[in-house]
């Protein structure tokens, strides 16, 4: 579509109710599944970030694979719109049955059944995600409407973090035990049903585009892929982004718990993360069309740093400081997800014309694989500084250490907040603009 035009407001929500299905997925297991390995299991915490960090490392092989399958899927529907609704209903399937596993004593048999149940699901969301994020690059050439599109898409995301993230934890408590956990879990699925049903449906009006599969082989076009200097950039620093934010999203649960000592702490946390970004997605992107993509992705970073390092005074500040800090972790959150999530179209789209082969599956698939393996890490790196710590693992609840309730406080704080301001030395390589994707539209 020609670059002036803008996409019809039911395209844009349409899209991004897509987010439904992907924040819950991203969410929850983030925040529910360690301490369910853990605390309710009773699993060893490395043995507990193993569980979590494998399947996701699965993801990081079959993400470019699934992105090579849509960029050569036939359809009548487009090469992405099927795989939404295929690889969807199979994901809140396997999702449901992560925390459905019978109690039958045996820790290992635990343990085997998430990891495979778990595994199943990231396999399903890979052919969903992945087509997911490539629909923008093929639907609109605008470097702005691309932006407007995300806020879409930023927006519901962010209400989606808020409702699954508040109201999972409610869910487990009210029922409690294992029972509150599949109760949970079949909650959640149906969540993601929801979300799927409505990106299918609600993309079915928005432009399809030329999709011409790139040649040569998946390797080939990897090392091509790889070889893009702008893409390189933006991918290393949204990844090590997404592991601060995986980090901090392992460590909600334990922070309430073991560090904030009250009820309902948890819930209140993931408001006040959420809640600026509802409100202030539309103002980040306003402000990216000022100052440019690049610039506020800058500024965004900054924000959420800010907000992490300010989480280090957990164990001794007042709990108001703390629900504060988790809200300007937020302010930022909403620009560090807009920004990048614009940025990587144009980085896709400019390759396609320049070449005229269309990778923008492969790119995406490239850059959901490192989303993937960035969060799952987070986890898994909380969880080596919960074991550091001398955390005590239990299925009754012990009180833990100082060791371990400072490792909790270092791992939801300065670590994230380092790992931000680390990534952005990276983002100094992206070099596109405005200008110069309004000018390989022109050519």
């Amino acid at each position: 579509m020609p670059a002036s035009e803008t996409l019809p407001r039911g395209v844009r929500f349409g899209y991004g109710s897509g987010s439904v299905a992907t924040g819950a997925f991203g969410t929850v297991p983030g925040l529910m599944l360690l301490p369910y390995l853990t605390d309710s299991l009773g699993i060893a915490a490395v043995w507990a970030g193993v569980i979590v960090f494998a399947p996701k490392a699965w993801d990081v092989v079959l993400n470019p694979i699934a992105g090579r399958i849509s960029d050569r899927t036939v359809d009548e529907r487009g090469p992405r719109r099927p795989w939404l609704l295929k690889a969807g209903l199979a994901l809140a399937a396997c999702f449901a049955l992560i925390f459905a596993g019978p109690d039958l004593g045996s820790q290992g048999f635990d343990a085997l059944w998430v990891l495979v149940c778990f595994l199943a699901a990231a396999s399903a969301y890979a052919f969903f995600q992945v087509p997911y994020v490539a629909m923008p690059a093929e639907i609109t050439d605008s470097y702005d409407e691309r932006t407007r599109l995300m806020t879409w898409r930023v927006a519901i995301l962010a209400f989606t973090i808020m409702l699954a993230g508040a109201t999972a934890p409610l869910i487990r408590d009210a029922v409690g035990g294992r029972a509150g956990y599949r109760v949970m879990g079949v909650v959640m699925a149906a969540v993601i049903l929801v979300g799927v049903i409505s990106a299918y449906r609600g993309t079915r009006a928005a432009p399809v585009g030329a999709v011409r599969p790139g040649a040569g082989t998946l390797a080939d076009q990897l090392r091509v892929v790889a070889a893009a200097p702008d893409f390189r950039a933006l991918l290393t620093t949204f990844v090590i982004q997404a592991l601060a934010t995986g980090c901090m999203l392992a460590g909600v649960d334990y922070l309430a718990t073991d560090v904030l000592g009250q009820k309902g702490a948890g819930t209140i946390l993931f408001v006040c993360f959420v809640g600026p970004a509802l409100v202030l997605t539309p103002v980040w992107a306003r402000l990216g069309r000022r100052i440019g993509k690049k610039q506020g992705y800058v500024a965004a970073s900054l924000v959420l740093a800010a907000g992490a390092a300010l989480a280090v005074l957990a164990d001794d500040a007042p709990v108001a400081v703390v629900f504060a800090a988790t809200a300007l972790v937020g302010v930022g959150y909403a620009g560090a997800q807009v920004f990048p999530m614009a940025m990587l179209p144009d980085a896709a789209a400019i390759d396609s014309r320049r070449t005229g082969s269309n990778r923008v599956g492969v790119y995406t698939g490239v850059w959901t694989a490192g989303e993937t393996l960035g969060l799952a890490l987070g986890p898994g790196v909380f969880a080596l500084v919960l074991a550091a710590g001398g955390y005590v693992s239990s299925t009754t609840g012990v009180a833990q250490p100082e060791s371990a309730v400072t490792a909790i406080v270092l791992g939801f704080s300065l670590l994230p907040a380092a790992l931000v301001l680390a990534s952005l030395w990276w983002l100094r390589g992206y070099t596109l603009d405005a200008a110069t994707v309004d000018q390989e539209v022109a050519a």
